[in-house]
């Protein structure tokens, strides 16, 4: 199975700079997206829905903000939307494709550079998710975790950093 992870900054503005052209020329079986800053009602486009690959949008309560989805050639067993936790549902965060006994997440952790109170979110999500990989590894399911960690190993690995 052939599985790739984008951030694409708004699935949207993505189609207009050829991602969808460019997706049906891969071939890969499943599309983690993170960051797709858009509703299902706002994905009405046939762009959006590309022949040969069903489609789950898990976006944020609110327009234009964060989001994930999956893009799959096989018809998953089972597909979870969030996590059962606010903080991290209302945003859009997780979104979940299984097929039998493997598990795709795309995951869009929260960054913590615009304010102290997002960074703190950020803790309390990072502290949740641990929570939740520990459930993971008991499950003895099999996962592929895709996604945006928002987490930097150095600082050369930082946009726009002096």
């Amino acid at each position: 199975m052939r599985i790739v992870t984008l951030n694409v900054n708004g699935i949207r503005a993505a189609a207009r700079r050829g991602f969808f052209a460019w997706l049906i020329q891969q071939d890969f079986d499943v599309i983690c997206l993170q960051e797709i800053k858009a509703l299902p009602e706002q994905l009405t486009d046939p762009i959006f829905y590309p022949l040969g690959y069903q489609s789950y949008f898990f976006p944020a309560e609110k327009k234009g903000y964060s989001g994930v989805a999956l893009y799959t050639r096989y018809t998953p067993t089972n597909v979870i939307k969030g996590l059962g936790w606010d903080l991290a549902d209302k945003e859009g965060r997780y979104i979940e494709a299984e097929f039998g006994d493997l598990s795709v997440v795309s995951l869009y952790l929260p960054s913590g550079t615009s304010s102290v109170e997002r960074q703190a979110c950020k803790y309390q999500f990072m502290d949740f998710f641990n929570e939740h990989l520990q459930r993971i590894i008991k499950s003895k399911r099999h996962y592929v975790l895709c996604g945006d960690w928002n987490i930097a190993h150095t600082k050369n690995d930082l946009k726009n950093c002096e």
